[in-house]
């Protein structure tokens, strides 16, 4: 018998480059890629903002055009044939078009006039994607009432009206819960595992990828590597350990980074994830005397041990970053860190919106120099918490005590004690980082001989010399985020408060941001932080996880994993942690 033809690709790029003009500059989106996506399974697309993930899906989607190079899909020229190749995919782009006035059952009214669903075919399919996405109980809520994660499932559900062959999902994930992460997972492996579809999902978050069958990493345009996750770990045998010495972690990691023969160093759990150079075997004679008693234990690699260590052999940066502060370099005059020294004091704190209170009754203390972490699920009340501490939203009861100020009458003098980095870049996009720089001294009211050596501290210590000019508008995410936070630094803060500080970074960024946040700590300033990555939360020293604006859980982290600790968890990740606090609390209301 004949061998069986090699089924069409679902997507296959020949030479496929893409390029736009920003201003006067002109930004290469895609370079030159070559690749074949196969049918069937998940395929990751894996790469920091500005890799050139959602110009390829937009390619991909038969919504742009390429400059160089085909693009197939379904074995269809999507150049030539670009409405063909849309009545076979399914595109949900990072910000799904959602019409918040309108119910979900109106949402989905719409995209199915929009898609061609005959009427008669509604009930069921409607039925169908309910009951898949969790939505069936809401669907008279108004979309704008619903949370991220069920805003990202009505949009998925949107979708899928009319059954795709390919499904493109650009960062679906992104900004939602781990809970919410979960349950958009199971509704994606239904897909592929029962109903045949082909999905190519884009995601900033490295331990999705482990989940998919294949990856494709791409880094400033280029093809970095591609296929299944543990082809690309498999190099790494023998090269991941887990550290630990009396030292402390931070202080450990700082030392580990700056070793020749490390590769990555990240604190996890009470220590320090570390992996070394090809060849290299952990030396603990490098550390002494500061750090004699250091063991080095073997861990099996992951698909982010790989990933980091191509980064760095592309990029040419080591474990010690440009810009990795030690702790007597932060630029910043804190008091000394003391064990029994509350810099923040929540008690009993609320907050209502007419009837409805986002911030119901919580308590909690951070001590002077600590990072301290605030999780929830979306809409738990986080930011709600944020803008109060910061003072800029007042509270309807409680007390509320930011840097020995009471907020309720002395907001305005605990703000000049405290610098705030928003989660989406809040700098001046039209002015020059110089300007940016110049514009938050003043703000601060930084005049003369101070205004000057802090902001040559901030051009020195983030490296933006050779970016001065430009606007900032056009940066790289990663300097982006670097200028953000010095501008949050200009004034010597005692506190810093962190609102999703790392989403869409690259991991090299993300690994240069929070060594220079440790080294913050070391030297006395105190840090709030928000995130949804939930290996960052392993950076606190303690965190509380909050949900419809009440307190669930707190302390440190490794006493909240062991909490979650089972027969069928007897190592429980952050993430594990976090979910089994979720699920052990609608329990507990279910209940009631």
């Amino acid at each position: 018998m004949p061998a069986a033809a090699d089924p069409v690709p679902a997507l296959r790029c020949a030479g496929l480059r893409r390029r736009f003009r920003i201003g006067r500059r002109v930004v290469v989106a895609l370079d030159d890629i070559d690749v074949s996506v196969a049918r069937g399974g998940i395929t990751g697309l894996i790469g920091a903002d500005g890799a050139g993930k959602t110009t390829l899906m937009r390619l991909a989607a038969g919504l742009l055009q390429p400059d160089a190079g085909r693009i197939e899909v379904l074995g269809i020229d999507v150049a030539r044939e670009p409405l063909k190749v849309q009545t076979r995919v399914g595109y949900m782009p990072q910000h799904f078009g959602l019409y918040e006035d309108l119910s979900v059952r109106e949402n989905l009214d719409l995209y199915a006039d929009l898609q061609g669903v005959l009427p008669a075919q509604r009930p069921a399919r409607y039925a169908e994607l309910l009951h898949m996405t969790g939505l069936g109980p809401f669907t008279a809520r108004m979309a704008g009432r619903l949370s991220g994660g069920m805003k990202q499932k009505l949009g998925l559900a949107c979708t899928l009206l009319q059954p795709p062959e390919l499904l493109l999902l650009d960062e679906p994930t992104v900004g939602v819960d781990p809970v919410s992460r979960r349950e958009l997972w199971q509704i994606i492996d239904h897909l592929t595992r029962n109903l045949d579809a082909t999905v190519l999902f884009s995601t900033a978050y490295l331990d999705e990828a482990e989940r998919c069958d294949t990856v494709l990493v791409l880094h400033e345009g280029r093809l970095l590597a591609s296929g299944p996750p543990r082809e690309i770990a498999a190099g790494m045998d023998g090269r991941s350990f887990r550290a630990t010495a009396a030292l402390g972690r931070r202080q450990l990691q700082a030392r580990l980074a700056g070793l020749p023969w490390v590769v990555d160093a990240v604190i996890q759990g009470g220590g320090v994830r570390v992996v070394t150079q090809a060849g290299a075997s952990p030396d603990p004679a490098t550390m002494r005397p500061a750090a004699a008693d250091v063991r080095f234990v073997p861990v099996p690699p992951r698909f982010e041990d790989g990933l980091v260590a191509r980064l760095r052999a592309e990029s040419g940066r080591d474990a010690a970053a440009p810009g990795g502060m030690a702790a007597g370099d932060a630029g910043v005059v804190a008091s000394p860190p003391g064990a029994d020294d509350d810099i923040i004091v929540v008690e009993h704190l609320t907050r209502r919106f007419g009837l409805f209170a986002a911030v119901d009754d919580i308590s909690f203390r951070v001590r002077r120099g600590e990072i301290f972490g605030l999780l929830g699920a979306n809409g738990a009340g986080k930011s709600t918490t944020f803008r109060m501490l910061c003072g800029l939203l007042p509270p309807s009861s409680g007390r509320l005590r930011v840097a020995g100020f009471d907020l309720r009458n002395a907001a305005a003098p605990a703000r000049g004690r405290i610098g705030y980095m928003a989660q989406k870049f809040s700098l001046y996009g039209d002015l020059s980082v110089a300007q940016n720089l110049r514009f938050f001294a003043s703000a601060y009211r930084l005049h003369g001989a101070r205004r000057t050596a802090r902001m040559a501290w901030a051009i020195r210590e983030f490296d933006l010399a050779a970016m001065l000019e430009a606007t900032a508008r056009d940066l790289p995410l990663g300097f982006k985020q670097r200028l953000a936070l010095a501008c949050a630094l200009m004034h010597e803060p005692d506190i810093l408060f962190l609102d999703e500080p790392t989403s869409g970074v690259d991991p090299l960024a993300r690994r240069e941001f929070w060594r220079r946040i440790n080294a913050l700590a070391e030297a006395g300033v105190t840090v709030l932080v928000t995130t949804h990555f939930m290996e960052e939360a392993e950076y606190c020293d303690r965190l509380v996880i909050m949900a419809q604006g009440r307190v669930l859980a707190a302390g440190e982290p490794e006493a909240i994993k062991a909490a979650a600790r089972g027969a069928n968890r007897p190592d429980p990740t952050m993430e594990d942690a976090f979910i089994a606090v979720i699920e052990a609390a609608d329990k507990r209301t279910l209940a009631a």
